[in-house]
């Protein structure tokens, strides 16, 4: 395969990222969307698509490399601006640019379109800076996702050969190396991540993912798992070990689907173990994987009826 990666270009502006109030609001949005375009993000601390949001929001901005900033807006705190912009639910998201709203978009999108949402106002404004090493971490995502391990195995490694403390490299490495079965590489890779990156988004999806992998390795055949749990429906384990089979298979749907039935037949059944599970499904997937957003509301209406 030929190099994915030339040199990148500058590194990452300063004052990306701002809790904006009313004070300040003109200072830091609509003055400063003179200069650059800047996305306001309105919250909530209660919100929960909130926090999936957000965290997306801020990576897509600093992988942006001061193309654009990120102005977070507390409508709580800040009630004034919320009813002028005629806010009526969180999480809303505002592109502004020369002082005008000019794009918006309601709701916790996944990766994918927040970053094409992100795109597209940088490239309205002529803002828009390539980031080759950005660029192949989006073209290995997309081979990881369509199960294309291998290529996505080697595009991660050409960007760690170049940027080693990349984190976003180095997890999806991982991820794509338990995904082949390497899982012994993928662990070693993992061992050598800081221990001040173990929250870094893409690090824990890895490590999960890894977990998984190992889980996987110990439940036996998916035909045994389907029949067993065929001809016991309502024996928990029988579907909460299928369920790490079919995961490993990648039929992550059918999989979340029998651990909320384990839910439905017994909910406390060894602890929780069902609910355990299925978060760590969620975070190998990632927050914002469509399949985390339909299965956390799956969950949610098991536990919360």
């Amino acid at each position: 395969m030929e190099p994915l990666i030339g040199e990148g270009a500058g590194g990452e502006g300063a004052d990306l990222i701002k809790d904006v109030t009313v004070e300040s609001f003109r200072t830091d949005v609509l003055e400063a969307s003179m200069e650059v375009p800047v996305i306001v993000d309105f919250w909530a601390t209660w919100c929960g698509p909130c926090k999936q949001l957000t965290p997306v929001l801020e990576k897509a901005v600093v992988e942006a490399k001061g193309a654009v900033r990120l102005a977070k807006v507390d409508i709580d705190a800040n009630q004034t601006i919320a009813a002028q912009l005629g806010i009526q639910s969180v999480p809303t998201v505002f592109g502004f640019f020369r002082g005008q709203p000019v794009d918006a978009f309601q709701g916790a999108l996944p990766e994918s379109e927040v970053k094409a949402f992100v795109k597209k106002l940088c490239e309205a404004s002529g803002t828009d800076v390539q980031d080759p090493v950005a660029d192949a971490i989006d073209q290995a995502r997309e081979r990881l996702a369509d199960e294309d391990y291998g290529v996505a195995a080697e595009i991660f490694r050409q960007v760690v050969q170049h940027a080693p403390d990349n984190m976003d490299a180095r997890a999806g490495l991982a991820r794509a190396l338990a995904a082949q079965g390497e899982t012994d590489q993928a662990e070693e890779i993992l061992g050598g991540i800081p221990e001040d990156q173990a929250g870094h988004p893409d690090v824990a999806a890895a490590r999960a993912a890894v977990d998984l992998a190992r889980q996987s390795e110990s439940v036996g055949d998916l035909a045994a798992l389907e029949a067993a749990a065929a001809a016991a429906p309502r024996e928990p384990q029988a579907r909460f070990d299928l369920a790490i089979g079919l995961f490993a298979a990648g039929r992550r749907s059918e999989a979340i689907d029998h651990l909320v039935e384990v839910l439905r037949i017994d909910r406390n059944w060894q602890d929780g173990a069902a609910r355990e599970q299925l978060i760590q499904f969620f975070d190998a997937m990632g927050p914002t994987d469509e399949e985390t957003v339909a299965g956390r509301r799956k969950m949610s209406s098991v536990l919360f009826s």
